[in-house]
């Protein structure tokens, strides 16, 4: 019946360190032989989901950027794509710097201020700063990277308190852009309309696969628009009391292979 499975990432596919566990990899690609299309749906650029192609090489797209792109692994492009105008990015990064946040420009590849990828522990991101050190694009002034830029699909701020967070989601509140949050310290934009929900629709288009055959599986806010379009939503065992409330069937957690443990009972 499930012909599609999109899972989210971090907190769900992978465990606290950024691995896989090995019984997920062997779940998926069981899974993936028997005809079920299982995709990432993630908030990470594209770049930052390639270092896990060869550990799961049956997974071919990637609903990426939180929605904002879809990809196509195997043919090596992007499918669909919904992106912030840059002057958007300059006044989110303006406001950024007002809080000390960390701006991330999201895209197929991936940005950061070179001077804060080296303390990432500071913003609550220490567990990403080697994925950033490795493959992100360093530049010496966020805002004027947005004035080189025409759009940006997905614009994150990292944050060293939630008043932090708070306080700049108050000035950004009102410009019209897609606001998602995640744990106490991140604050996730995307283009008008633009949700995990929205990726998954267009691929499930795509592949020609009705919505009501397709699981989602995620842990946190911004798997919320998705987890409620999928035809049978998963909450991981880590997730939000908002997302547990909201699913069909809770797994075990993120490090205890909770997708592989959703994936063998329903497929």
């Amino acid at each position: 019946m499930y012909k599609l499975i999109a899972v989210d990432m971090d907190g769900t596919l992978l465990k606290s360190d950024k691995t896989l566990h090995p019984d997920t990899v062997t779940d998926i690609e069981y899974a993936s032989s028997k005809g079920t299309e299982v995709v990432y749906c993630s908030g990470r650029a594209v770049i930052e989901i390639r270092p896990y192609l060869e550990s799961l090489p049956s997974i071919r797209y990637g609903i990426c950027c939180s929605g904002s792109v879809v990809y196509d692994f195997k043919e090596d492009k992007v499918v669909f794509s919904k992106e912030i105008m840059a002057k958007y990015a300059v006044i989110i990064s303006d406001t950024a710097k007002k809080y000390d946040g960390m701006t991330h420009f999201l895209a197929v590849d991936s940005t950061a201020d070179k001077s804060q990828v080296t303390h990432m522990d500071d913003y609550n991101m220490g567990v990403y700063q080697p994925l950033f050190e490795a493959i992100a694009k360093k530049v010496p002034d966020m805002s004027e990277e947005a004035k080189t830029r025409i759009a940006i699909p997905k614009v994150n701020i990292y944050f060293r308190t939630h008043a932090d967070r708070e306080a700049a989601f108050e000035e950004l509140k009102d410009l019209p852009l897609c606001f998602a949050t995640v744990g106490d310290t991140i604050l996730e934009m995307t283009a008008p309309g633009v949700s995990k929900a929205l990726g998954l629709r267009i691929l499930a288009n795509r592949l020609g696969i009705d919505l009501k055959n397709t699981v989602g599986i995620g842990d946190s806010d911004n798997d919320r628009e998705m987890l409620g379009i999928a035809g049978f939503p998963v909450a991981m065992g880590n997730a939000e009391a908002e997302i547990l409330s909201m699913c069909k069937m809770t797994t075990d957690d993120n490090d205890h292979n909770g997708v592989g443990k959703a994936i063998r009972k329903l497929c």
